[in-house]
């Protein structure tokens, strides 16, 4: 088989129509708000409010700095117990408060953190749990919530995939004490860069306001050490464009996601997550697939090459565990992490974004049956 002419990414980021977004950008011309808070800015929080039917919503210029100050205003230190099988960031920004990660396994159905391995790895020190929910699989919210009761720990939920994600016809950020999602341009939902927290405290409205502003109570008073995190004019600008269109780019990946599963579940060696309860809203992020050596005949990181050599650019993601990573090796890991090492050493994520077209699809499944057959 031919490779394809141009190079099939992992990702692409949606953009709204071109003449939406330049009506958009004579406002801010009109206004000369660039930054600061502006009045677009403060129009997409409120929207953001709405459809996510969530209350509090405070947006940064990034998901890292959110995170890193949302358990920054939650007064998160000592230790929290939290999941090898992220993006780094989720790790850095317990290293940037200063706090102790301590790595636990994941479960193997959605590959989120494993409430069983948590509540084993809880300490006098441990102050939070930090969970991810994975590709946008919410982790198991009961059990998490029923521990951090218990042990009267702060809930806190990396959701940078989870945007659009519903549970029970709640939104994914109604749980827990804080969500954090990712506004990167490789995310469903984008705003070019940038980051939002969800909380129902509405207490902390004001402490993240002042921790993304340098601190900043008024013109002269300065209330805490904050630093800059604060979401432009530009990017309130994409989010707010691209959010009326997320029915469709939600029902583009569906349909893609079939096709997905269509083509590939029959072949031997190629495992999918387990199918999702009916009582979750999915918003296919991702599209992971495991790759069983033994039955497919293929190493994943040869199937990695194989699409590679035919310009298709898949992802072994996540890989390697961040505990893995050299600026981590020294955190003592007393969980052997036995679910997460076999998947981060057999997961690939293939090509998912909403403007993918089905014959791109039809074309990497034949790639991939042509590496099962070599």
């Amino acid at each position: 088989m031919e490779a394809f002419g141009e190079p099939i990414h992992v990702t692409r980021p949606f953009l709204p129509p071109y003449d939406q977004f330049c009506d958009g950008l004579k406002e801010i011309w009109d206004n000369r708000w660039l930054t600061n808070n502006g009045p677009i800015h403060q129009r997409f929080e409120r929207r953001l409010a709405e459809y996510l039917r969530c209350a509090n919503v405070a947006l940064f210029n990034n998901g890292t700095l959110a995170l890193q100050i949302g358990l920054q205003g939650l007064g998160i230190s000592g230790e929290v117990i939290t999941t090898p099988f992220s993006f780094v960031a989720t790790t850095h920004a317990l290293y940037w408060n200063r706090i102790r990660p301590v790595f636990v396994d994941i479960e193997p159905d959605y590959y989120t953190i494993d409430p069983s391995r948590v509540e084993a790895a809880i300490t006098p020190w441990t102050t939070a749990i930090l969970a991810v929910h994975v590709y946008g699989h919410p982790c198991d919210l009961d059990s998490l919530a029923d521990i951090a009761r218990r042990h009267e720990l702060k809930l806190i939920y990396d959701a940078a995939h989870a945007f659009g994600v519903e549970v029970d016809g709640r939104s994914i950020g109604e749980f827990g004490d804080l969500s954090m999602f990712s506004f990167h341009a490789t995310k469903t939902f984008h705003t070019l860069e940038g980051g939002m927290l969800v909380f129902p405290d509405p207490a902390l409205k004001n402490t993240f306001e002042y921790l993304r502003n340098f601190g900043f109570q008024g013109e002269i008073e300065v209330v805490m050490p904050g630093t800059n995190a604060k979401m432009n004019e530009i990017q309130a600008l994409m989010g707010e464009s691209i959010l009326p269109h997320m029915p469709a780019i939600l029902a583009a990946r569906r349909t893609i996601a079939d096709r997905y599963w269509e083509r590939l579940r029959e072949i031997p060696g190629i495992h999918f997550p387990a199918q999702l309860p009916p009582t979750v809203e999915h918003n296919f992020s991702y599209m992971p697939i495991e790759v069983d050596a033994t039955e497919f005949g293929m190493e994943r990181d040869d199937l990695y090459g194989l699409l590679r050599r035919h310009n298709v650019f898949a992802r072994r993601y996540f890989y390697p565990l961040i505990c893995d990573y050299a600026c981590y090796r020294g955190v003592r890991v007393n969980d052997p992490l036995p679910v997460a090492r076999r998947v981060a050493g057999c997961i690939l994520a293939l090509p998912m974004y909403a403007d993918l077209s089905l014959e791109a699809v039809d074309r990497i499944c034949e790639i991939t049956s042509e590496g099962s057959r070599i």
